[in-house]
């Protein structure tokens, strides 16, 4: 069973900085394409960022582009996003997700974390 934990979200005022993680469970971190979704109150989950098995290949979301960047430690199983400039538009739940199938370019998500909230406040 693979299970995903994230942490690092919280209470940050607009300009600010998180950096969130997602410590996945098992052997086999490092054969998964790993993403980051975040779902605003009343809105669909949205994708904001991914990163391939290696971490040699990442892509964003244009809303997020230039300001987040995610990484990854394939040795302590963990997945970062680094986020900066935060405005009260990034406030959300965030999620972790594990592709164990599919490629890089189309992966399809088996895993979920249960998510971390953060808040920006304007």
């Amino acid at each position: 069973q693979v299970q995903l934990v994230e942490s690092g979200g919280g209470l940050v005022q607009a300009g600010g900085s998180l950096r969130l993680s997602c410590v996945v469970s098992g052997r086999t971190f490092s054969s998964y394409t790993m993403g980051w979704f975040r779902q605003a109150p009343g809105k669909e989950r949205d994708f904001v960022a991914k990163i391939s098995t290696l971490g040699g290949n990442t892509y964003y979301a244009d809303a997020v582009k230039g300001r987040f960047t995610i990484s990854r430690d394939n040795a302590k199983n963990t997945l970062y996003l680094q986020m900066n400039s935060l405005n009260a538009e990034d406030t959300a739940v965030y999620y972790c997700a594990a592709g164990s199938r599919g490629s890089y370019h189309l992966p399809i998500y088996d895993y979920w974390g249960q998510g971390t909230q953060v808040t920006v406040s304007s």
